[in-house]
């Protein structure tokens, strides 16, 4: 029977570490948003739709 209830204990507590950790990603992607909106991005229209990638094609010899 104490096992049952240390399994019931245990279970109980990764549900709440479980709530807490989605709560802390809800505040992030919040405040992520807020900045990116605060910053005059307006969606994904504002995002640069370059073809060219950020690393030079060819790598330097030595």
């Amino acid at each position: 029977m104490i096992e049952f209830e240390y399994h019931k204990m245990r279970s109980a507590q990764l549900i709440r570490e479980a709530e807490e950790q989605r709560l802390a990603r809800e505040v992030g992607r919040a405040r992520r948003a807020a900045r990116h909106e605060a910053a005059g991005h307006e969606g994904p229209a504002a995002e640069s739709h370059s073809d060219r990638s950020r690393r030079h094609r060819i790598p330097r010899t030595a």
